[in-house]
């Protein structure tokens, strides 16, 4: 191995990258935008969710139950007809219908159970999951004081001592931006070692490579190390003035050691990278064979739901994959704070898992050089 081939063949790496305007613009956009947008996207509660009622007892309770939607989490209630109610579900422009039948109140006072129908446009999931439980809080709160004529708190037989740890007001911002950046570096670093070694076969560089005095292990380390770098280089920089900076998210444990982690895992993804590479003859099957491999990798590692929600088979085949153990330390080190003495069976798995993977790699890079020549 020469450490001079491998540092000039990296810089020659990253004098390509410049030169490929879409994906500098597809790092800066993944290591910014996105994370600013996956962040903020998503309401921290039930916001501005539009509601139709139909009011047919036209009763002071009725009235209530009317004036107890208001912003910001419901927009003004619309008032309409039944058949007005139907079309507005149907075009989608309600995503909540309440219907109050006649003699409600007179119903309730006398003793009855009336029933009051509410309509749910599931097809927005976010809010109808959500919104159905706060429109039957407010109904169940407003007929009971108005049926009690005062406004009564209710006393718990138990003291409840809630303590929220890592994230105490529940901000959805905190964990949506780490997540991004987590998901993004797996991304990226598939994204830019794959697409350097396919951009060598499609300009016929790699002929070129071949007649030098250079090893195939010297052509994908190079690769690996300059690749790698930009991908961290992008972190860091997001990490710091996006994330801490622009979002105001406190980071509770050490960015160091975190980078750290980064480096072990672009160990491995750089060589899934490079290994899908070697499989796909363009770029629009490397395409098609990262949206087979990304969604998997960032849906099952235990970022977007936890692990032990998944079915077992999924579990143990997903400690196979360099992102469930990645996810497990960012989580540790970034949420909670964690040092090395908490986080080390990550790093040792992800160095594991990351020499498999790059052994692998390289018999395969070789096979194809060899047939190449």
């Amino acid at each position: 191995m020469n450490i001079g081939n491998i540092f000039y063949l990296g810089i020659k790496e990253l004098q390509s990258l410049i030169r490929d305007p879409m994906l500098l613009a597809l790092i800066a956009f993944a290591f910014t935008i996105s994370i600013y947008s996956s962040a903020t996207a998503m309401p921290e509660t039930l916001n501005k969710a539009p509601i139709a009622i139909v009011d047919e007892d036209h009763s002071p309770l009725s009235q209530r139950i009317i004036d107890a939607f208001y912003p910001p989490h419901f927009v003004k209630p619309i008032l309409v007809s039944t058949s007005e109610m139907d079309a507005g579900m149907d075009q989608g422009i309600f995503t909540f219908a309440l219907n109050i039948p006649p003699e409600f109140q007179k119903n309730l006072l006398a003793g009855r159970t009336p029933s009051i129908q509410l309509n749910v446009d599931a097809t927005r999931m976010s809010q109808a999951f959500t919104g159905n439980g706060y429109i039957e809080t407010i109904l169940n709160q407003e007929i009971n004081e108005f049926v009690k004529r005062y406004r009564s708190v209710e006393t718990l037989p138990v003291d409840l001592a809630l303590r929220i740890r890592f994230n105490p007001t529940l901000a959805k911002t905190w964990f949506g931006a780490v997540m991004e950046i987590i998901n993004n570096v797996t991304m990226l670093s598939i994204i830019l070692t794959g697409a350097a070694l396919i951009r060598e076969r499609e300009h016929g560089t790699i002929e070129h490579l071949l007649v030098m005095p250079i090893t195939p292990f010297e052509i994908m380390i190079s690769k690996i190390w300059a690749m790698g770098l930009v991908v961290l280089l992008a972190c860091s920089f997001s990490l710091v003035f996006i994330v801490e900076g622009l979002l105001s998210i406190p980071i509770e444990g050490s960015i160091m050691l975190f980078l750290v982690g980064v480096i072990l895992n672009l160990f491995a993804t750089t060589s899934m990278g490079i290994f899908m590479g070697t499989i796909a003859r363009s770029m629009p099957q490397f395409g098609l064979l990262i949206m087979l491999v990304l969604l998997p990798l960032e849906l099952l590692s235990g970022g977007v739901t936890p692990r032990e929600s998944m079915p077992e088979m999924v579990q143990i085949i997903m400690l196979a994959a360099p992102t469930t153990h990645f996810v497990m330390l960012a989580q540790s080190i970034l949420y909670r704070g964690a040092g090395l003495n908490v986080v080390w069976p990550q790093f040792l798995s992800l160095f594991a898992i990351g020499t498999v993977f790059f052994s692998i790699t390289l018999s395969r890079f070789r096979k194809t050089i060899s047939f190449m020549a």
